[in-house]
């Protein structure tokens, strides 16, 4: 292998690095907003079932599941 062609694959080498490393940090950008929108949305799950619960008077450790059908 002569020295230009060894050159020209670590220079394709450390250009694919660098291309992948971009990726990589805006892949985790991506992932970090994610995390804080899903976050987010699981407390709003929660403060509604808390607000939807109060306003009702129902005990908040209740589930839908513990309730009889109308019809029992």
């Amino acid at each position: 292998m002569t020295e230009d062609s060894l050159n020209t694959r670590i220079i394709n080498l450390e250009i694919k690095f660098a291309h992948q490393d971009d990726f990589l940090e805006k892949l985790n950008q991506v992932v970090t907003l994610q995390e804080k929108t899903i976050d987010r949305l699981e407390k709003e799950i929660l403060d509604l079932k808390r607000n939807a619960n109060a306003s009702n008077g129902v005990d908040a450790s209740r589930t839908l599941s513990d309730d009889k059908p109308p019809h029992y």
